[in-house]
């Protein structure tokens, strides 16, 4: 499976795509990139092998082996599956570099503190396309008992009398919190007694998680009052399917779109679309469908339509689908308004997009974006995976060749996006390492 590449080829990667070709037929979605990172975090608590069936084979599922590895875990990433068998000892350090490489660095350390009662790590890393707080983890780790230090590298924490079941709040100013509703989950899976999650995230990450606790043995009951977990003292291995990746499915979707084109799309159903999602893709002119013989079909009712839509909480639109929107939508006719409501504001792709010639403003949290555009192709570059696919849809539509720099970024989160795209009829060629 996928390792990290050699630092002095991050920023030469080259993607280059000769746009103006419509994309249609028929692949499978990969495995949820973001469900299956928390799902290698929660493969640590158990006492036996964990196989998660359908990991996607991307830059971070390499980092996060290299990551329990050196706990003292054995992980395997033949197969399209990643094994995880537990040590009798656990090593309590999340490693100082390899963590600074991943968003869910947090959630690792929950696993390995819930364990051992001790833990340290770095901050987390991965893209920065705003600043993203730890605050609520913290607050997890402090309700289930634990002494926090922080310090310009990194946190200490440690359970003197080991984790114990508590209460924690995991909202922001911006929604409840996925990663530290996990956090906290994990935390409460090996404490004695139940542990109470309020005002909880729901997105699939955290469901299918809760799903993966449930099936080891620990007790995960939702209710008006929040998320309760009772502890176990033994979490029983096990095989678990990933879920379809909704986000990479959408990107196709998107890019099929943009270009005049639809999809098939196996291993994933309109309802793994989050409704927010379906609502501004249907303004928008496409329409999904489940298909007899498996998977979804897409259908692009005339040209594209202006729309507006807000990222929000689950079922709402998934804040990693809004730069790809952006994109499709500079070929809609009418301006659009896409409103940030996740993070204060996500707008790395901007620059990029004028660069190809759309006409799209950020104000705030909040895009405009005025099309028809007539697209021309562009050398461009971004800093995190969604902005870079943003850009990769851009240049699918435009008119002559482009050149995106930042392959390493699209590699942390598609295994095969890429190869996909050219299946349906993509015009793109890959050089590791450019001029």
């Amino acid at each position: 499976m996928a390792t990290a590449p050699a630092r002095d080829t991050i920023d030469t990667a080259l993607v280059q795509v000769i746009g103006g070709r419509p994309l249609s037929g028929r692949v499978p979605v990969q495995g949820s990139k973001n469900i299956a990172l928390h799902l290698y975090a929660a493969a640590l608590l158990a006492d036996g092998p964990v196989v998660l069936s359908g990991a996607p084979d991307i830059i971070d599922t390499g980092v996060c082996a290299q990551i329990l590895r050196r706990t003292g875990a054995r992980v395997d990433t033949r197969g399209g599956c990643f094994t995880v068998s537990p040590p009798g000892t656990i090593r309590p350090v999340i490693h100082p570099e390899l963590g600074r490489r991943v968003r869910t660095t947090a959630v690792l350390a929950a696993a390995v503190l819930a364990r051992t009662g001790q833990v340290t790590f770095p901050y987390p890393g991965g893209d920065a396309f705003c600043p993203r707080l730890i605050d609520r983890h913290l607050a997890a780790v402090q309700a289930a008992g634990a002494e926090v230090i922080a310090s310009d590298t990194g946190i200490r924490a440690r359970c003197v009398h080991g984790v114990r079941a508590f209460t924690v709040d995991v909202n922001t100013p911006y929604g409840p919190s996925l990663g530290a509703t996990v956090t906290a989950m994990l935390l409460a899976a090996r404490a004695r007694g139940t542990s109470l999650i309020t005002r909880p995230s729901i997105e699939p990450e955290v469901t299918e998680t809760a799903r993966f606790l449930a099936d080891r043995g620990a007790f995960v009951h939702v209710d008006r009052e929040g998320l309760h977990v009772s502890g176990s003292d033994r979490i029983a291995g096990g095989t678990f399917a990933v879920a379809g990746d909704r986000i990479e499915a959408a990107t196709m979707v998107m890019a099929a779109a943009a270009t005049g084109g639809s999809v098939h799309l196996d291993n994933i159903t309109a309802s793994g679309f989050p409704g927010g999602l379906t609502r501004a893709l249907a303004e928008a002119g496409i329409t999904l469908a489940d298909d007899p013989s498996g998977g979804v079909r897409t259908r692009l009712d005339g040209p594209l339509r202006a729309t507006e839509a807000a990222t929000g909480p689950h079922p709402g639109l998934p804040t990693d689908t809004a730069p790809q929107l952006a994109a499709m939508l500079t070929l809609a006719d009418g301006i659009s308004v896409i409103g940030e409501r996740i993070y204060p504001r996500r707008d790395t792709h901007v620059q990029g997009l004028c660069a190809f010639g759309a006409d799209i403003t950020a104000t705030g949290s909040v895009l405009r974006v005025r099309g028809p555009a007539r697209l021309r192709g562009a050398e461009v570059e971004a800093a995190d995976i969604r902005a870079v696919t943003a850009l990769l849809i851009a240049a699918l539509a435009a008119d002559g060749a482009s050149t995106i720099r930042g392959m390493f970024r699209l590699r942390r989160g598609y295994a095969r996006l890429l190869p996909h795209l050219a299946t349906l009829g993509a015009a793109i060629t890959t050089i590791p390492g450019g001029p």
